[in-house]
């Protein structure tokens, strides 16, 4: 078993920066690709970024290209979503996901966090 927990949501303006943390516990991450998503009210919960296990490869959907870097250090068991140059439209609950890497399908995952809202004023 894998608890994921996220941290690091808040209010910013929009073009300002957030940096969310999923920190894992239970078992160690380091076998885990590791993803985003979010949901915004209203909407189906969406893929944002992903990471395979070692680090090697990332995946960004494309309305947060350029703008969100995904990491991960698997000596701490946390993975980072650093969020820049944030828009009105990234406001959302975000959630951590381990299992699959950069599968857009919610059901195919093993294991999530309760999620940590993110809130973009404009």
């Amino acid at each position: 078993q894998v608890q994921l927990v996220e941290s690091g949501g808040g209010l910013v303006q929009a073009g300002g920066s957030l940096r969310l943390s999923c920190a894992a516990s239970g078992r160690t991450l380091s076998s885990y690709a590791m993803n985003w998503f979010r949901q915004a009210p209203g909407k189906e919960r969406e893929f944002v970024a992903a990471i395979r296990w070692s680090g090697s490869s990332t995946s960004y959907a494309g309305s947060v290209k350029g703008r969100f870097t995904i990491s991960r250090d698997n000596f701490k068991n946390t993975v980072y979503l650093q969020m820049n140059s944030l828009k009105f439209e990234d406001t959302a609950v975000y959630y951590c996901a381990a299992g699959q890497y950069g599968s857009p399908n919610p059901r195919l995952y093993d294991y999530w966090g309760q999620g940590t809202q993110v809130t973009v004023s404009s």
